[in-house]
């Protein structure tokens, strides 16, 4: 479909949608359609200009075609990418694609984790992880700007831009500080537009799987556990807090651990939910190894490691920190009644 087909496609579907008296929430409804409509239609048209330049192996939808080359043109030119590979990867928030490296990185694989379009995100409950958190620009310093802060305050399309830009910042200043520290974490390499770039888990034919589909030997399931918990202590260390960790969020490969997904993450010095959300990290991890065969004890650990930081306890998780979807914060749910 050409450039002018596509945008009189859209033309069409406003005029026959502008014919009709509709209720509230429809038209509500039907003005996000529109705005995603037109989002598409601009990729669209930018992925024709970028395709010339930038093409790879990955065969992609139309439209996902269109957001990963705009997402990882910059990225492309850069030399740190020379081809896309395949998904790893699909989520609500962002998706995962291996990457042949080019000529400026130093590894064979690499994996390009794209956010979706900030108004296609879905992602329940930020603001909880947000709180005391000061917001970051693209190259991850703080924002003093007044007409950015202002922007955000008042939440304008501008605004939501900024702090969609801001969570994508802190996962990669995340990775960056605890690479740093000697944790268990993909090495960071690049952050452009909706993409960071960063180190693979896995070979050519098989990404990492998730510790939660796999299933270990009390001598296997033992180290594994003991390196998780002191990944969870060396953030602490340096002021940060997983926000969402499970062994849904933590990869297995040949024997070794590695967490990933940290944009939700919380700074324990200034986020008053710190503890709860700690605690609620740490429960999860040990009710995951806890089914392996290991004896841990979720409170005592979590008191344990937060008081030898010289913070102080909660008595228990708030239930608005839980998400009733997930089968391990009903589990949490359960033992506080």
């Amino acid at each position: 479909m050409s450039k002018n087909q596509l945008l009189e496609l859209y033309e069409e579907l406003d005029e026959s949608n502008a014919e009709e008296e509709l209720p509230l929430h429809k038209r509500l409804f039907q003005k996000r359609e529109s705005k995603k409509q037109e989002m598409d239609a601009k990729l669209f048209i930018r992925a024709q200009e970028i395709s010339r330049e930038f093409q790879f192996t990955y065969k992609a939808a139309r439209f996902e075609e269109a957001w990963l080359l705009d997402s990882l043109v910059e990225i492309a030119e850069h030399k740190w990418i020379s081809d896309v590979l395949r998904k790893v990867k699909g989520g609500k928030e962002a998706s995962v694609y291996l990457c042949k490296s080019g000529v400026a990185v130093d590894a064979p694989l690499l994996a390009a984790k794209i956010y979706r379009p900030r108004m296609l995100r879905n992602l329940k409950n930020d603001q909880q992880y947000r709180v005391g958190r000061e917001d970051l620009d693209e190259n991850g310093n703080i924002i003093v700007d007044d007409g950015a802060l202002h922007a955000m305050q008042k939440r304008t399309a501008f605004g939501e831009e900024v702090r969609h830009r801001s969570w994508i910042a802190y996962e990669f200043t995340t990775l960056e500080i605890l690479h740093a520290a000697g944790a268990d974490v993909p090495k960071p390499y690049a952050m452009e537009k909706n993409a960071i770039l960063m180190g693979y888990v896995g070979d050519l034919s098989n990404a990492a799987p998730a510790l939660n589909s796999i299933n270990l030997t009390v001598d296997e399931a033992r180290p594994l556990y003991e390196r998780v918990i002191r990944n969870v202590d060396l953030m602490l260390t340096h002021g940060r807090i997983h926000g969402d960790l499970s062994a849904y969020n933590i990869l297995y490969w040949n024997g070794d651990i590695t967490l990933i997904d940290f944009p939700q993450v919380v700074l324990p010095d200034s986020n008053p939910a710190s503890w709860n959300i700690f605690f609620r990290d740490v429960t999860r991890i040990c009710q995951y190894f806890s089914a392996q065969g290991v004896d841990c004890d979720a409170r005592t650990l979590a008191s344990d490691l937060w008081t030898s930081h010289g913070y102080k306890l909660v008595k228990e998780v708030d239930p608005k920190y839980l998400d009733a979807e997930k089968p391990e914060d009903r589990l949490i749910w359960k033992k506080q009644k």
